[in-house]
């Protein structure tokens, strides 16, 4: 199945696109690139987070709700990350031993669907 995603790198890049070969617990997979098309290997290590999307365009202008109950979604959390941006949602899946885990965004009118969060690019993760 095929994926929309916006991946954020830790140097602060931007990728948008497709992906097939998405999978946690693999180290690197393929997205094809919605601007020009190309083919690109990305490597997890070198992210932030990959954001799993309805519309690659999104609306800058939507403020989230982070204060939204969600039931059957998991454990409320908040994620730090290391450049400052917060984040909270909800998980069924979050470990501190593992590389990295799927959150839903606490807002369902959120553009994302899911995201997943690299650990290692985490400041603090707090179970709410």
């Amino acid at each position: 199945m095929q994926h929309k995603i916006v991946a954020r790198f830790l140097d602060g890049r931007v990728l948008k696109g497709v992906t097939l070969n998405f999978r946690p617990e693999r180290r690197n997979f393929h997205m094809q690139l919605d601007d020009s098309g190309e083919q690109v290997e990305v490597n997890v290590d070198e992210l932030k987070s990959v954001f799993f999307v309805k519309d690659l365009t999104g609306n800058k202008d939507y403020t989230e709700r982070k204060d939204v109950e969600r039931k059957g979604y998991g454990r409320r959390l908040e994620v730090k990350f290391v450049d400052g941006e917060c984040i909270v949602g909800y998980t069924q899946g979050y470990s501190p031993d593992r590389p990295g885990f799927f959150m839903a965004p606490a807002d369902p009118d959120s553009n994302n669907d899911r995201i997943y969060v690299v650990r290692e690019s985490t400041e603090a993760v707090n179970l709410l």
